[in-house]
């Protein structure tokens, strides 16, 4: 039953999204919020949903958040969500026949494929890979992994066929700000990582000059973002914007290492 599941959320002025994900967590008993002192209409909006349980703290890392997060969670099952991750009907009616079939085992943990939209569209191709996001909560725990985290799961995890929509509508200056807190620490991660230890896309990264030249015609042409018309260009857009901000924080770093010998 849906009702064995809280969803999980975290809040830092996300009027623009917010209704959109709550909308569709209207089968929820209780949604747990963990929000870090919003100053747009993110409480006003949290307010209106009898359900929202709002727990404030101040943020410092988005594992420690998380982690902050399932401590108040009392169900055996959580659906950990960002504010502008939005449930389709599809993937709802999925982990509904899931929970409700008696011939179902249930595994430890769910993945769950994304759509990225722009300004609603659901794009055909993008680079969002699948995130653990149903799990039972006394076999989970958030680890730190660069400018995001993980979620280790004590146990046998599966995978859900229905999509859910990571649709984005904060200002360009918000993306800005939120991309270069992100390439921050992830830049710090990939300075401090032998080249061993990371993945070929990583590896790439860290050159500094690769990433940003071949990632548009990658989102374009490789991920089919030129079929989604202007809302494919804006998403390819992005994407190189995003790398060049994390060159030149790896440029910076290497520039103080360099200062310090």
């Amino acid at each position: 039953m849906l009702q064995s599941i809280t969803p999980l959320i975290l809040t830092y002025n996300e009027e623009p999204n917010l209704e959109r994900t709550l909308e569709k967590l209207y089968w929820a008993k209780r949604i747990v919020v963990i929000d870090s002192f919003s100053s747009d209409r993110t409480l006003e909006i949290l307010n209106q949903y009898p359900q929202v349980e709002i727990y404030q703290r101040s943020f410092d890392t988005h594992t420690i958040q998380w982690n902050y997060g399932l401590e108040q969670i009392d169900s055996e099952w959580v659906i950990s969500l960002d504010a502008d991750y939005v449930l389709s009907e599809a993937i709802i009616q999925e982990i509904r026949s899931l929970f409700a079939s008696p011939h179902t085992e249930l595994l430890d943990g769910y993945f769950a494929p994304f759509r990225y939209c722009v300004f609603g569209k659901p794009l055909k191709g993008t680079l969002l890979p699948p995130r653990q996001v149903l799990f039972r909560k006394h076999k989970a725990v958030y680890i730190d992994d660069g400018h995001t985290q993980l979620l280790r799961i004590d146990g046998e995890s599966g995978s859900l066929k229905s999509y859910i929509n990571h649709d984005d509508r904060k200002s360009l200056s918000r993306w800005l700000w939120a991309q270069d807190r992100y390439m921050q620490i992830e830049s710090q991660k990939l300075f401090s990582t032998p080249p061993s230890q990371l993945s070929l896309a990583d590896r790439l990264r860290q050159q500094k000059a690769i990433a940003p030249i071949i990632i548009l015609p990658y989102c374009l042409i490789l991920k089919g973002g030129i079929w989604d018309g202007w809302e494919g260009w804006y998403y390819a857009w992005q994407r190189m914007l995003a790398e060049i901000l994390l060159a030149i924080r790896l440029i910076e770093l290497e520039r103080d290492e360099n200062l310090k010998k």
